[in-house]
């Protein structure tokens, strides 16, 4: 996922994957992290087209 300039600057952005994970964890939509390209720390997205989708572990933690 390529994020523009303009889309960086006005995203909230995240040091480390697990801070980002805890805002998606309190969040009322379905949300994931991704680094990015331009400000190398973390943003949060809600879209998943194209996108490979973690899933849940079946034994309980994650």
């Amino acid at each position: 996922m390529r994020t523009r300039p303009g889309i960086c600057l006005r995203k909230k952005r995240f040091a480390t994957e697990e801070a980002a994970w805890i805002v998606i964890r309190r969040a009322d939509v379905v949300l994931r992290p991704y680094r990015c390209a331009l400000c190398r720390q973390f943003h949060l997205t809600s879209r998943t087209k194209g996108m490979r989708i973690r899933l849940p572990d079946r034994h309980g933690g994650g």
